[in-house]
């Protein structure tokens, strides 16, 4: 095989040609494997993710009967391998970064330190549409808020840098992040396949993520119960991410709820049950804020459970992620978090941010409007790859559609530099090529921060793609972070 011209920073192979230390014994076995094994590698990963039914709805693609469709996110056979300094790096800066966003958002709901001193603008928090009135002055159990964090990570060469590269934190999932059943699935497929690759590499394992995901749930259990019932609430089989919610039900071994299993009388949450009704203590909800309660947000919900706001408020139930928490991760609160590391815990940010620019910034937008060919351009309330431009690869339409949104709503929009993400060899139709990648570590906070090692990388699996979302083409590929 030709390899590809070298574009930006490869995590296999250095500027040189020669294989990087930490992926020197893989790259060796991976040149000893006929395309014709690979390919049937391949096939039976695909065969047995569709017998265990690990799909995704897309959500606007309709079959001949008007129904969602299904599809697999594809799974390459390629791993990503990252070393133990290299982890240890990141789980600091993660540990760091989550600690202040939940600092953050107690502190917004309570005295507001940060914004008295000027830190954050206060229209940006207060006029944000996830910005709850009803969260001001209610505590939670240990001050924790994003229970579970999904934190996008990019690497991408550093300007005049050398071919050097850094990580960047690209964003902040804190509301419902997704994804970690497809990181513990293809580990599985992965030992199933290669389980010799995983033992002679010391790769460090991530199986035990459902167990640390119920010690946290059961942690911010509310204090007047010993032994708390935990469940999922999922708004229901049609949701995209149902697989997932099932499966993490299933490996926690808690019951999977929708907002009609659940009721509330006299402050507390009860679930239906055969053998009548059960206390809920902890509810790890999968369903936005907007459509928890129909007695406090929308009237016209039938996914969330009446009268659960009030028990949340006094104190009966706890919810994982906590309401309001959304105001965090808003695209246009982004620019300031490093801000926030330093203001709560005196401390400069061990991951950095990309560069943004905020259309609500005039000198900002004049500038972003000036360089929109050379930006990617966010909805601040976007996510999974939709409401996005990428300036280098959209057509002058598209392009001119922007300029005019972004001239009438310049709020709601952020621009950031096209990052050349790093890339990793992929197994593709043609054979074993390089394509973008991005990593998303899962954070857990409790009565600690802690995380698995990796997270689940997704790939973009059309040649020069940046978009990694499923949604949008992607991919993922099991994470190996070598043990020490």
């Amino acid at each position: 095989m030709t390899p590809a011209p070298r574009t930006g920073y490869d995590e296999m192979t250095a500027a040189d040609g020669g294989v990087r230390p930490h992926y020197a014994a893989y790259a060796r076995w991976l040149a000893q494997q006929p395309p014709q094994r690979m390919a049937a590698w391949r096939e039976e990963a695909e065969m047995i993710f569709r017998r265990v039914g690990i799909t995704f709805a897309v959500y606007g693609d309709k079959d001949e009967d008007g129904a969602g469709t299904e599809r697999l996110i594809p799974f390459d056979l390629i791993p990503r391998v990252i070393p133990a300094h290299e982890w240890q790096l990141l789980q600091r800066g993660l540990v760091q970064r989550v600690t202040a966003l939940n600092r953050f958002i107690h502190d917004i709901y309570h005295g507001q330190e940060i914004l008295r001193a000027g830190v954050v603008p206060r229209e940006q928090v207060e006029r944000n549409a996830q910005f709850r009135p009803e969260m001001v002055g209610v505590d939670v159990p240990m001050g924790v808020y994003a229970h579970i964090a999904g934190i996008d990570i990019v690497r991408a060469p550093i300007p005049g840098g050398a071919g050097e590269a850094q990580y960047y934190v690209l964003e902040d999932n804190l509301r419902v992040p997704s994804g970690v059943s497809y990181m513990l699935e293809d580990r599985n497929m992965m030992m199933r396949l290669f389980p010799e690759l995983l033992r002679d590499h010391r790769v460090a394992p991530v199986a035990h993520y459902p167990d640390l995901l119920l010690e946290t749930l059961r942690a911010v259990a509310p204090s007047h119960t010993a032994e708390p019932t935990v469940v999922v609430m999922t708004p229901g089989i049609y949701n995209s991410a149902y697989f997932e919610h099932a499966f993490l039900a299933q490996q926690m071994g808690v019951e999977l709820v929708e907002g009609q299993d659940l009721f509330v009388r006299d402050g507390f949450v009860y679930m239906r049950t055969t053998r009548g009704p059960q206390r809920v203590d902890v509810i790890y909800r999968r369903i936005d804020d907007d459509f928890l309660d129909p007695l406090a947000f929308r009237p016209d919900s039938t996914l969330g459970c009446a009268g659960l706001l009030d028990a949340y408020r006094r104190g009966n139930v706890t919810l994982c992620n906590a309401i309001g928490t959304g105001v965090a991760d808003d695209k246009s609160l982004y620019p300031y978090v490093p801000k926030m590391i330093e203001f709560y815990l005196g401390e400069s940010p061990i991951l950095a941010n990309v560069p943004t620019y905020l259309g609500r910034d005039p000198q900002d937008l004049a500038y972003i409007l000036d360089h929109l060919p050379e930006l990617v351009v966010k909805e601040v309330h976007g996510a999974g790859g939709y409401g996005m431009l990428v300036g280098p690869a959209a057509t002058a339409a598209e392009i001119e559609h922007f300029r005019a949104a972004l001239r009438a709503r310049p709020e709601h929009y952020i621009a950031q530099p096209t990052l050349s993400l790093s890339t990793c060899p992929t197994y593709v139709e043609q054979g074993i090529a390089p394509r973008h990648i991005d990593l998303r570590p899962f954070v857990l906070s409790g009565k600690t921060v802690q995380m698995v090692p990796g997270g689940l990388t997704r790939v973009a699996l059309r040649e020069g793609s940046l978009v990694v979302n499923s949604s949008q083409g992607g991919g993922t590929k099991d994470t190996w972070v070598l043990e020490a």
